[in-house]
């Protein structure tokens, strides 16, 4: 696949990029190679590899699920402007 100065201008309208005729002229090399480098991926044999989803592996590391409340409930209540009983102490709304 070959790509012209009329390709490029279009690419660049669809992209909302304001290009110069002197830019379009400048891109139209540059983006054939990137074709042509495209181009020698599709030529590669591949068949024999297996898909993969990252470069190295990764392996979740798992933890015990287990429910507790933090067991830091005098640290968390020393933020508190005002604690009542081992809770928040807020004021009263009535509307």
């Amino acid at each position: 696949m070959s790509i012209d100065k009329e390709t490029v201008k279009k690419i660049a309208s669809l992209s909302r990029i304001a290009i110069t005729e002197a830019e379009a002229d400048a891109f139209v090399p540059e983006l054939n190679q990137i074709l042509g480098w495209v181009e020698q991926l599709g030529e590669v044999d591949t068949s024999k590899v297996e898909p993969m989803t990252a470069v190295i592996p990764n392996k979740l590391r798992l933890r015990e699920d287990v429910v507790t409340d933090g067991e830091i409930r005098e640290k968390i209540l020393a933020n508190a402007p005002i604690a009542e009983h081992g809770f928040f102490a807020v004021p009263k709304v009535i509307e």
